[in-house]
């Protein structure tokens, strides 16, 4: 179900009628409410990949329980090992196992060799990189001991499958989102009119901007024989900027639909385009990717408390890692590493 969709139109102030309707009452109720929601919402795509949803948010659930109570340090990490294998081992199966057997069968080819490793007619789950990486992060701060676990399994589950940031973010961090699903919630009409100001601000981006500016990328990119020079400049002028109205309209419209329930959840995009560097654009887009990369796959890398060379390995590789997720190509992949190059320049430039 999108955002922009006739569905969505209809199914929102149902929801939202709903839950101020029971507010007040046992919170589980709530969050049941959201919970169901938020699995109608994603089921409307697929309803075959709920059970992938309720696995891998049930997993992080029970594995960070198991972890909090567990003292033995051997035990512990065979935990952590189990949740971080069956989460990344899932999302590598749907979204990566056909890019790597196929670039695999390219690279014996390039020596000519043959293999007889094929392709799989895998269907992507929708959001299975945002979720995914959301009930991660869960087990991982409880492992560091920076998280206490929930014992409410409907306020965890509603956490991860919350239908406004389920399928394109922001990527929420449980010691933020988690215990607002926790606390009760205040109506409030000031609330609600903030709310659809920044979904209307969000749809003017998505729709009115980025969606009709695709339409002249898509024609020119389309046909690349009847188009000059110019048009190439400007389609990839306007590019940059649907894109931006793209993701960033999406967020927004995110970050307005869970204000109407009384949730807040962290900005995504703050003006990325008027960056004075390249350190400051990735500070301000997709915040909450760029924070989570940082978190959780620079720093233990050895962030920046290493030598020099071993910092720019480090941030070459997150880099590189980060292209990867956003799609399972090669041109993913060089994308990030010439972002990751892009940093390592700018840090050697500022030295002289």
């Amino acid at each position: 179900m999108l955002f922009n969709s006739i569905d969505f139109a209809f199914f929102l102030p149902i929801v939202f009628c709903l839950f101020w309707m029971i507010n007040g009452k046992d919170l589980k109720y709530q969050n049941l409410l959201l919970l169901a929601s938020s699995y109608v919402f994603y089921g409307w795509w697929d309803w075959r990949f709920l059970s992938l949803l309720a696995f891998s948010s049930g997993l992080d659930f029970f594995v960070g329980s198991a972890l909090y109570k567990q003292q033995d340090e051997k035990k512990r990490k065979m935990l952590f090992l189990i949740s971080m294998g069956v989460n990344l081992g899932l999302l590598g199966f749907f979204k990566y196992y056909n890019f790597f057997a196929e670039s695999f069968v390219e690279a014996f080819s390039f020596f000519g060799q043959k293999t007889d490793l094929n392709t799989l007619n895998i269907i992507l789950p929708v959001g299975i990189s945002f979720y995914t990486f959301q009930s991660m992060s869960y087990a991982i701060d409880i492992y560091r001991g920076k998280l206490t676990p929930t014992k409410d399994l409907i306020a965890f589950l509603a956490f991860v499958s919350f239908f406004p940031q389920l399928v394109a973010g922001p990527i929420e961090r449980a010691s933020h989102l988690l215990p607002q699903f926790l606390t009760k919630k205040r109506f409030s009409y000031d609330m609600v009119a903030a709310g659809l100001k920044i979904m209307l601000w969000g749809f003017f981006m998505k729709v009115v901007v980025a969606d009709r500016l695709a339409l002249y990328v898509q024609a020119v990119y389309g046909n690349v024989d009847m188009h000059t020079g110019l048009s190439f400049i400007v389609a990839t002028i306007f590019f940059a900027f649907q894109i931006y109205c793209d993701f960033g309209g999406y967020s927004l419209i995110a970050l307005g639909c869970a204000r109407l329930f009384g949730f807040d959840l962290m900005e995504n995009f703050r003006r990325p385009y008027f960056s004075g560097s390249f350190r400051e654009f990735w500070g301000r887009w997709h915040i909450s990717l760029s924070t989570w990369f940082k978190d959780y796959l620079y720093i233990p890398l050895g962030g920046n408390r290493v030598s020099p060379s071993r910092n720019y390995f480090n941030l070459f590789t997150t880099f590189v890692v980060s292209g990867l997720w956003h799609g399972a190509n090669w041109t993913f992949v060089i994308w990030g590493g010439i972002h990751g190059s892009y940093q390592i320049l700018e840090r050697e430039f500022a030295k002289i």
